[in-house]
């Protein structure tokens, strides 16, 4: 059992910004020279699924971005479970912390695990070339959600074993204190609550784990909540996502508010995601933006710090068409089989089972990716208030994907909203609308080279 941890040091910003600077660039080029010839060549295999049990075996290697959960067992403890119907596979687990930055540099060899999550990086229609089909979309769209999500020319390369909701995770208590017990229903409101959290409060209004970057790519998430509509990421093919009005420009406005209305952490610079858990819980921060899947942890550290686990709420982006709010469902991480992998049919196999049989998504009151099974009681507040569900149109998310790049914008990455919050905070040269302004010029330049318009 791997377990690799973070190695940048707690050095100046500037520092750190010129060595991230440094392997993003490294792990960029690696990448483009992996995705354009360098790499696997596509072959249009398959990972079977297995017939018989008892006849399947080896060792499989499953990276995993769930580091604490193969720091405490947690992960072992699905090993076994799965040993009792697979007794001769045995696997073992790589835990990274930095799983987006690894696992796209270790991707440009054949050496990548026999199960891994999807990185964000590698685009769609390179899928055939790093992993084996998990058969055709007609047939798995019957039984499972977010199908779409990773259909290639009719197959599907990856299921992820979660489906996920955004939205703010908040201390109840801190939130009441302050006088906002009701849901924001517009950008405005929200701020209002957040400047009363800050008057009324000793906690922090917003946290925005800054430093560890990956969750300020939840924002994107945001996109269809605003408009509450399935062809939100479509639109991006058509139209400029920052335009006065538009559904980005909206999301945006409201981080850049936050930050720049000093609702945020003193030094964004030093933020610590697992240490953000126990303080939010004990109401030394008061609200985050991130996902349905992030409420099981918080109320564990709730448990941990001795604190009510029922203090964390989650309520949706505030914004509402027709009197009512909106929430996108997705699929979290994919799991996906290498296509190199020598140990498909065992590959094959724990992917089955992590999605249908482990119970994960019931440990993380999260959203089945299984059609006929129930919501978790997790969502009842959405359910209770009427909230509307949506799953966006996966159409154009290749074309999303290639306009994305050419522009160099990044919408699930986390460098442009670090731009963001550091234009907002003073750290950085310009203001909204000249920094939206120019990822405007940039996405509709890209468009226009893509034939999109």
């Amino acid at each position: 059992m791997t377990v690799t941890t973070e190695t940048i040091p707690r050095a100046g910003r500037a520092r750190r910004r010129a060595a991230a600077g440094l392997a993003a660039a490294v792990a960029a080029a690696l990448l483009a020279a992996g995705c354009t010839g360098g790499g696997a060549a596509s072959r249009g295999e398959e990972a079977k699924p297995a017939e018989d049990p008892s006849k399947v075996s080896g060792t499989i290697t499953v990276l995993t971005q769930r580091t604490d959960w193969v720091q405490d067992g947690t992960m072992a403890r699905y090993a076994d479970e799965f040993r009792k119907t697979y007794p001769k596979v045995t696997v073992k687990f790589d835990g990274i912390t930095d799983y987006e930055g690894e696992v796209k540099i270790r991707m440009n060899t054949k050496n990548y695990g026999d199960v891994l999550l999807i990185p964000g990086a590698i685009k769609k229609n390179d899928y055939p070339r790093f992993f084996a089909s998990l058969g055709s979309r007609a047939e798995r769209a019957e039984k499972y959600r977010f199908t779409d999500y990773s259909t290639v020319d009719g197959k599907v390369y990856g299921q992820s074993p979660i489906g996920v909701v955004p939205g703010f995770l908040y201390n109840k208590k801190v939130w009441a204190e302050a006088g906002a017990t009701e849901w924001p229903t517009t950008p405005a409101a929200f701020l209002d609550a957040l400047r009363a959290i800050r008057a009324k409060t000793s906690a922090v209004p917003y946290y925005t784990n800054f430093k560890d970057m990956w969750p300020l790519t939840s924002w994107t998430y945001a996109l269809g909540s605003v408009s509450c509509d399935a062809q939100a990421q479509n639109r991006l093919t058509t139209t400029d996502p920052w335009a006065k009005g538009s559904e980005l420009r909206t999301v945006d406005t409201l981080l850049y508010d936050i930050v720049h209305g000093k609702l945020i952490e003193k030094d964004p610079s030093t933020t610590n995601w697992e240490a953000s858990k126990p303080r939010l819980a004990k109401g030394e921060i008061a609200t985050m933006w991130l996902g349905s899947w992030a409420i099981p942890q918080f109320r564990d550290a709730a448990e941990k710090a001795g604190t009510d686990p029922g203090d964390i709420g989650f309520m949706p982006f505030p914004a509402q068409v027709d009197g009512a709010f909106c929430a996108v469902a997705s699929p979290d991480y994919q799991l996906a089989v290498n296509v190199h992998s020598p140990r498909k049919e065992a590959a094959r196999a724990w992917v089955d089972w992590f999605t249908e049989k482990s119970g994960y998504a019931a440990d993380n009151l999260a959203l089945s990716p299984l059609k006929d099974a129930a919501l978790p009681a997790v969502l009842k507040p959405y359910t209770d208030r009427g909230v509307n569900f949506i799953e966006l149109d996966q159409k154009d998310r290749a074309l999303v994907n290639e306009i994305d790049n050419a522009a160099e914008v990044g919408l699930e990455k986390p460098e442009y909203r670090q731009k963001l919050v550091d234009v907002a905070r003073g750290a950085a040269q310009g203001d909204l609308d000249g920094y939206l302004g120019g990822l405007s010029e940039r996405w509709t330049r890209a468009e226009k080279s893509a034939g999109a318009r």
